[in-house]
């Protein structure tokens, strides 16, 4: 069963999204080295994994709206996203953004549904992979 693992803001004016979500609800905002992206941290997480520490919580992320992001994103954990996204289209759904893989972390893509909503997928990397990115980066 795919759980909801993050969420995701689009937003015109990034740095006026950052200040109200940081002032309206105290929010943490962390702009992402070599990204058009910011982490939102909204509960409590373990720093040297990036986890929420809280059963069930979930933290998210602040971008640039594009055309087909323009709505909030749910993301959902997957084992396989090319194995997902070939469903997702055998069932009538769409191919949003092909997966795209962030180094040390894991890969993403977005979907539309059948109802027209745009989704998000998480693969994590294989353990042995995201061992050895920390390694490689001091971690």
């Amino acid at each position: 069963m795919g759980a909801v693992v993050h969420f995701e803001i689009p937003a015109d004016d990034q740095e006026r999204a950052r200040k109200f979500y940081q002032e309206a609800l105290g929010w943490r905002i962390d702009p992402v080295p070599g990204m058009d992206y910011n982490m939102v941290v909204t509960t409590p997480m373990d720093e040297s994994t990036g986890q929420p520490t809280e059963a069930g919580a979930i933290n998210g992320g602040l971008m640039a709206r594009e055309p087909d992001l323009k709505n909030p994103v749910i993301t959902i954990d997957v084992p396989d996203i090319n194995a997902t996204l070939q469903t997702i289209e055998s069932m009538g759904g769409a191919v949003v953004k092909p997966r795209e893989t962030i180094p040390g972390m894991g890969s993403f893509a977005y979907f539309k549904d059948t109802e027209g909503n745009v989704m998000g997928l998480w693969e994590n990397l294989p353990p042995e992979e995201a061992g050895q990115a920390g390694q490689a980066t001091g971690q």
